[in-house]
């Protein structure tokens, strides 16, 4: 389901809420623009957090143990920033340049403490470069996932797909509902979201809701990378765990040259 909405008066541009719009995503998510000096105060959520620099400079100040100045250009930079931090924790966002946020949340009554994602420890990989004649070639970076934080009910990660390339391929799902928040490093740029059989045309800012067991395979037209960050519930009872369930017709491209 492809979701295409702007930045309301506040500088917010809302893509999910857990008793709201797209309620099925089970998650709070939302992309916040701040000007220098602006301050972003995410202590009265009483959920699970993530925050991720898309673009700009930014202070993190999280609890008493992280406070951390980090810039980054544009996402095609290739150097992630993030944080991580259970309810109850004290987090703010300080722009020191006009800059833009991504927010993700959800319930989670566990309590772990907080957590500083960089260049340092995110490692960023190329797949599919000697797969189907390269035309999987895509570069996929993990924040977070149920390794390296297993008491969060979250996931969080970043995608490049190569121009004119297919990522999230073969087409598989997952009983867990995913989101997708696109970027197009030109912003006239372009490609193709499929969301069960249903294909969307994706554009710069777009969001794709995908449903739990809805396969949903990516595309981007020749001549432009399109970046996504890929955002996942974990279902009480049944996390994520790197699930891919191939739709079947396609399964033997998994393992083809």
């Amino acid at each position: 389901m492809l979701y295409r909405t702007d930045f309301d008066e506040n500088g917010r541009k809302t893509l999910c809420q857990m008793d709201g719009v797209n309620a099925d995503m089970l998650m709070d998510i939302f992309v916040q623009k701040l000007a220098p000096g602006d301050t972003l105060t995410l202590e009265e959520a009483e959920k699970e957090c993530a925050v991720l620099l898309l673009s700009g400079q930014v202070t993190f100040a999280v609890g008493n143990s992280i406070n951390e100045t980090c810039r980054r250009k544009n996402p095609f930079e290739k150097k992630p920033y993030a944080v991580h931090f259970c309810r109850g924790t004290k987090a703010t966002v300080t722009a020191i340049e006009g800059s833009q946020v991504l927010v993700q949340m959800t319930d989670n009554d566990r309590t772990w403490a907080p957590e500083f994602y960089h260049p340092g420890n995110c490692l960023y990989q190329e797949f599919g470069k000697g797969q189907w004649n390269g035309t999987g070639h895509r570069i996929v970076s993990t924040m977070f996932d149920l390794d390296n934080a297993p008491q969060s009910n979250l996931v969080m990660g970043e995608v490049f797909t190569q121009p004119g390339r297919w990522s999230s391929y073969p087409p598989h799902h997952h009983p867990q509902p995913e989101v997708y928040y696109y970027q197009f490093d030109h912003p006239e740029g372009f490609g193709a979201g499929f969301e069960g059989d249903t294909p969307y045309k994706t554009q710069n800012g777009d969001c794709l809701c995908i449903r739990g067991g809805n396969a949903h395979q990516q595309v981007t037209a020749p001549g432009y990378e399109m970046y996504y960050v890929w955002l996942i519930r974990h279902l009480d009872g049944d996390p994520w765990d790197k699930t891919r369930i191939y739709v079947p017709e396609y399964e033997w491209l998994a393992n083809a040259d």
